[in-house]
């Protein structure tokens, strides 16, 4: 059975599963979405386009602006070209699985 959190322990952080809406009105976050296989995902929007990295950078200060972490602890790990992300969180995983759930905890009452 899949998980119904949109994010995993990695040895030295968190995997936090993204389905990118770019070149929205906004960015934020708009709630969660279902990837194949019954997987979760967070569904993100943000203002720049799906041009030569641009709304990839953009994800990543968003999420990073999100919980409240320097942006160097947010990286890509999958997905450059598509709209299915990976995003690495690095850090002590306990304490960054603590944080998402707080901080996503409005969208994760919805599923």
């Amino acid at each position: 059975m899949a998980s119904p959190l949109p994010f995993s322990a990695a040895p030295d952080g968190l995997r936090l599963a993204i389905r990118l809406v770019p070149k929205s009105a906004a960015d934020r976050v708009v709630g969660m979405a279902e990837e194949d296989g019954g997987a979760m995902a967070l569904k993100v929007a943000v203002r720049a386009p799906p041009h030569e990295g641009e709304a990839n950078e953009a994800l990543l200060r968003f999420v990073a602006g999100l919980l409240k972490l320097p942006r160097r602890d947010v990286t890509l790990a999958r997905g450059a070209t598509q709209r299915r992300k990976l995003v690495h969180i690095a850090g002590d995983p306990a304490r960054l699985e603590r944080l998402l759930s707080e901080t996503l905890e409005p969208w994760l009452k919805r599923v």
